[in-house]
């Protein structure tokens, strides 16, 4: 056999596999309405904003004069805030929400994942329920829409936590497999139409600091989340659209009193970023967590909440 023999052969071999790959590992988008019976049970509520139905939880008492605001991070949802949110709102009026492009809000009609998008959603959204002042709760992602609000709109926000932030430019150590397919466009079309679990798995485990703590159940979450119609290429719109540091050098402009959290088993975002946001923001505090990952207030929600709770009750 001659080498364009074996060249052919190998090309046919190649693609024969892909082939296979992708039938093995094909995913259908999932419809709204099983995903909303599933993970939008009591007390989730649907708004509509922005020509989206955005997913969102309201509790606690009405009569708080300043709300609590959690705002998660890149492909979650507002179930990464359970445990803060069942322990805050016997006292607390607590408000979390699925950001554009994630959980059960799905895509942006317009496709629109600049943070400034982000800002004007979440105005938004405080003015659509009444609210004029809140303490705004952010991590990854979560926390970048916050710092930035806090700095567009001074007189909305009263405090601010931020949890392993976006903001500096990146220094990812180990970005999961997850956000490395979904960074490779040469693959855009492929990845919108597989997503094998294991993937999902691996991703979920790379940001915990303990990926023990990874339950089934979690990841089926995020499994069946990520599938929401439209989800997938959401997240492909974000990861183009987003722009690393690009918007650092505004975080001295925060005024508000801010107490930073970090997870130094954080793969994602270097906790060398922890202390940077206490030297740039003048009213800061850093607690930080040695057996965390990147989602600290989902892997130990009681632990994170009591460093926390001190700062929110003054």
């Amino acid at each position: 056999m001659n080498w364009l023999n074996r060249v052919w052969w190998s090309s046919i071999l190649l693609s024969l596999g892909v082939a296979i790959a992708v039938t093995v590992s094909w995913e259908p988008d999932r419809q709204i309405g099983p995903l909303v019976a599933k993970w939008a049970k009591e007390p989730s509520t649907f708004i509509e904003l922005d020509g989206m139905q955005a997913h969102i939880r309201d509790t606690g008492p009405r009569n708080d004069p300043v709300p609590i605001v959690l705002l998660h991070g890149m492909a979650s949802s507002l179930h990464t805030w359970e445990g803060w949110q069942h322990d805050l709102q016997a006292t607390r009026r607590v408000i979390s929400v699925d950001l554009p492009g994630f959980g059960l809000t799905g895509p942006s009609p317009q496709g629109e994942y600049h943070i400034d998008s982000y800002t004007r959603f979440l105005l938004r959204l405080l003015d659509s329920l009444g609210v004029k002042r809140v303490m705004l709760v952010g991590n990854a992602l979560g926390g970048e829409v916050a710092w930035q609000t806090a700095i567009l709109a001074p007189e909305r926000v009263r405090k601010l936590v931020l949890i392993d932030s976006d903001g500096y430019a990146q220094s990812s150590l180990s970005m999961p497999i997850a956000f490395q397919i979904a960074s490779a466009r040469s693959w855009r079309w492929i990845s919108e139409r597989i997503l094998p679990r294991a993937v999902v798995e691996s991703s979920v485990r790379s940001v915990f600091g303990d990926p023990g703590k990874v339950t089934p159940d979690k990841v089926q979450r995020y499994f069946e989340l990520a599938l929401r119609v439209g989800n997938r290429r959401s997240l492909f719109q974000r990861m183009d659209q987003a722009q690393w540091g690009a918007s650092a050098h505004m975080i001295r402009r925060v005024q508000q009193p801010t107490l930073v959290l970090w997870g130094l088993k954080d793969g994602m975002v270097s906790p060398a970023n922890g202390p940077q946001f206490c030297r740039d923001i003048p009213h800061c505090t850093l607690v930080t967590f040695p057996e965390l990952g990147h989602i600290p207030q989902e892997e130990d929600p009681q632990g994170t909440l009591k460093a926390a709770s001190p700062f929110l009750a003054r």
